[in-house]
Order: C-alpha cells, then structure tokens, then sequence
C-alpha cells in the first residue's frame, strides 16, 4: 500500500484565516492526506497568506519563501500559495514569486486534494484570476442565500449529511420522519486549544474607503444559525471551552436571512451548548449596534461582556473621509451605554493615523477620544495605500515621516492608558479560562475582556493544581502592562461574574 502523501498548513493573519486552514485540513483529511504540523516533515507545504496591509502580506511572502527552502533540504517537494493575498492578487503573485508551485484561490478549496495532487505529480495547476467577489452574490442581501450555490465562502463548509438515528420510531408519519441527523462542519482541529473560533458570516457590504477586503471576501452573506449551533457542538465534544464568533461584521449577520436581529437570538442557544463555557463575539460596527445587541451581550449567562468596536478614528472628517460615522461623544456615549450596564465590559479597538488630510486638530481629537474611553486594548496602524481603494485615489497624502511621527505618538498613548486601565481592574474577581501551563506552576489564560492573540492575558500568582481548559475565578491582584496578575479564588463552572 502506497505511503499517504502529507501536507502542512502554515496559517497566517486573523481567526478567520485559522477557520479556513482547518476547513482546508478537513477536506484534505478527508481524502486521505496525512496531515503533519512542521513544514519540514510535509510532501507540500500550504501557506494560507494575509493580505490585509504591506506588514502582513511581506508576513506572507517570507512564509512561502521560507518553506521553499525546505526544498532544497528536506521532504518538502512543493510549496502552494492560499488564502488572501493569494485570492486578492493570484497571477500577479505567482509571476513575483515563482518560488511558489502553486497560488490557488477560494474557489479552488472544494477542490484542494486534486490541485496538491497534480501539483506533486509534476503537472501545473492554472494561478488564480482574481476578480471582484462584491459582483458574484445578489446585490439584495435577503436574495443572497439562494444566491450563494457555486460560489466560494471559506469556513462555511458542512460535511455530508449522516443517515437520521435508526432509534426514530418507524411509524412516523411520511413527511415527518428526519431524512438526515445533524450537519457536522468540514473541518479538522488543528491544536488542542481550549478555545476555538466559528465563522458566523463571510464578506462585507461596508464600503471603507481604505479596506480591500470587499473585493476580495466578496459581499456579506451569513450563516444559517443550525450550522453555527452545529458546529459549536461539534467544537464542545472536542474539548473546546471557548468558542469566538468571527467574520467581517458581526452586527449585520441575519440581514440575509430577513432578520437583522438574529444574533440575538443565536447567542442565548450557543451558550447553553453543553461544555461551552463562553461565547465571545468580536468584530462589531460602531454604526450598527442596537440597544437590544448590547443587552444580550450584557446579560446573558456564558456570554462575554465583550465589545470589539471597529472605531478606525474619532474625528469626524477623517471618519467621513473613510466612509464612516460617528464621533468622539458618539463613541464615548456608546461605551457609557455598555458600561452602565456592565461596569467591567472589556472594549477594544483599532485606529489608523496618518489618513489623507488628517490634520494635527484631528490627531488631538482622537486623543481626546482615547483618553476618555478607557480602552482593554488598542490597535494602531499607520495609513498606507491598499491596491483598489478609493483612499488610494485622494489627494493630501501626509508624507510617510509625518505618518510615522503620529504612529509612534499615538501607539505611546495607546500603551500608557492601556496599562492604566488594567491597573483599574486590581481587586477585581474575574472568571478565567486557563489556556497554557508553563512549567511546574506557570499557568495563564484569559478573563472575559481578553480575547485570544489580541488583549493581553492572565498570569497566575500560582497555577498549582490548575488544568488547561478549567474556568476558574480569580481575584487580581497587580498588573504587568496590560497583562493581570491574579491569585485563584475558586474554580468557577458558569462564565457570570463581571457583569
């Protein structure tokens, strides 16, 4: 019997990039890939690329570069481009790195064993045309779900349906009788993470004037709340404790589906999953949050008090310029509203500097928004010129040392009220999910205002006796920047405190 051939997949950029590769490795799995976790160790190694901003595409490239390496000392035989940067840019990118033996796009995911199988067989497999996702699905958002057959969404995937339970009694009426069990997700865990992430929805009908994601994701579609339930069960029997809901924009999910408050709805259920501890809902539109979103986000037993607001800035003609809304007291009257119902809400946020015609009156604006909004953690980016963008076209470019000058100043800020703000949450009792021991008594993990990979952790005082996935509560007793350092209370079995 023939060795079965490996694969690695190399993962860059958010969680929704780590959905996609295990998607990806379900699909290969599936059709009998051995999948392996080192590049080195792999027939093919799959770089699932970033192409959010230049840092993150240069992320990507140096990837694939440094698995074709492998090739010259190893078993690593080919090196295959996905994900975004590959869908965004394609033949484009397979002609500046011909290093790559392949730069496949989200269309050619359904089909990812036979493209690594020709592509290790010596044949070639045609680069990817990239073309405008927005233009694939009905402009109408609630035509989109019969609209969405034939056209790729990455991480929406389910496996085949399985035969209905032979224990339904047999004298059901016709018509009744289920004609198949539930849909379990196509998708193969890689890590053994206590906390994993769950595609909620695909795409963006927002038109920021500096964002490509459009483009390349394709329009919004959402998906159907049974597959976000099914798969949460599924993630809860392979141990996960923490299921974080992604996609470009969360607020707008079930406008396809003719209810725009069906996240409402969806969280109460995914919390009562057996196993699950937390849901965590990230990415939220400023612009689109409802009363009723931020009570249920309040208030629901296991539901993290947690807020991801995209704000991008605070000053209104910057904002307006991006194609966006609000302002400082908008934004500040937001987070009151969260606050007053949830006094320890965590709350994060994202900002560029630097955008065309960004005055110094608008950097002393958005300072003023960060000093009153007591942020858990802030993201900082210079503005630079994405490939298709409208903001790309305007004029009153600032040049690239102002650019850098306003970074550095405002990424100090953004540190120095961060650590102030951990510092307000010593004394308090927080439920922690423990995710790594290190040694005999390191132990960490992360509260309900700590989201994976982006807000900081918890370090343990003293993990003695704790294991990896256990909630406990925790009272903090000093802080290391934004990290908390606590002291084990109790273990804690229901994700409530903090509310």
């Amino acid at each position: 019997m023939p060795e079965r051939r490996t694969v690695a997949l190399v993962t860059l950029g958010c969680a929704r990039n780590e959905v996609d590769s295990e998607e990806l490795a379900g699909r290969l799995e599936a059709d009998g890939w051995h999948l392996v976790e080192e590049a080195s160790d792999a027939d093919v190694a799959v770089v699932n690329t970033c192409g959010f901003v230049d840092a993150a595409k240069k992320d990507s490239v140096d990837a694939l570069l440094e698995a074709n390496d492998l090739k010259d000392h190893g078993r690593t035989q080919a090196v295959v481009a996905v994900g975004c940067m590959a869908e965004r840019y394609g033949k484009e990118l397979a002609d500046a790195l011909p290093e790559a033996d392949g730069v496949l796009g989200f269309d050619d995911y359904t089909d990812i064993s036979s493209r690594l199988n020709t592509i290790l067989s010596g044949g070639s497999v045609e680069a990817h045309a990239p073309r405008d996702r927005r233009k694939l699905l009905p402009l109408s958002p609630v035509e989109r779900q019969d609209g969405a057959d034939g056209v790729a969404l990455p991480g929406h995937a389910q496996a085949p349906q399985e035969p209905a339970p032979e224990e339904q009694p047999a004298d059901l009426p016709e018509g009744l009788a289920p004609a198949s069990g539930p849909r379990a997700p196509l998708r193969r865990r890689m890590g053994s993470s206590p906390v994993a992430s769950v595609k909620l929805a695909s795409g963006c009908d927002r038109r920021c004037s500096f964002c490509a994601i459009p483009s390349f994701r394709g329009s919004f579609i959402s998906r159907r709340p049974s597959d976000v339930l099914n798969e949460t069960r599924w993630l809860a029997e392979q141990g996960v404790k923490e299921v974080m809901l992604v996609s470009e924009n969360n607020t707008s999910y079930g406008k396809d589906l003719g209810d725009i408050r069906l996240l409402e709805a969806l969280l109460p259920e995914l919390a009562e999953v057996d196993g699950i501890e937390r849901v965590r809902v990230s990415y939220l539109q400023p612009a689109e949050m409802r009363p009723g979103l931020i009570d249920v986000l309040t208030s629901t037993p296991k539901v993290a008090p947690y807020f991801d607001l995209s704000f991008q800035h605070s000053a209104p003609g910057v904002l307006r310029a991006m194609r966006r809304f609000g302002d400082t007291d908008r934004f500040l009257e937001l987070l009151d509203q969260i606050r007053a119902k949830a006094p320890q809400a965590g709350a994060r946020s994202n900002f560029i500097v630097g955008f065309p015609g960004e005055t110094e009156e608008d950097v002393a604006e958005l300072e003023r928004f960060l000093s009153g909004a007591r942020l858990d953690a802030i993201g900082v980016f210079g503005y630079s010129d994405e490939d298709g963008t409208e903001a790309a076209t305007y004029g009153n470019k600032l040049d690239e040392d102002v650019v850098a000058e306003r970074l550095a100043r405002i990424s100090r800020l953004a540190e120095e009220l961060t650590a102030q703000r951990a510092e307000e949450r010593i004394g308090q009792t927080l439920h922690v999910l423990v995710e790594s021991l290190d040694g005999e008594d390191g132990a960490f993990g992360r509260a309900a205002h700590q989201a994976p990979e982006t807000d900081g952790q918890v370090v343990f005082a003293d993990g003695a006796g704790l294991t990896v996935g256990r909630m406990v509560e925790a009272k903090v007793v000093g802080t290391l920047g934004v990290d908390l350092v606590v002291e084990q209370v109790s273990e804690q079995v229901s994700e409530e405190a903090g509310r």
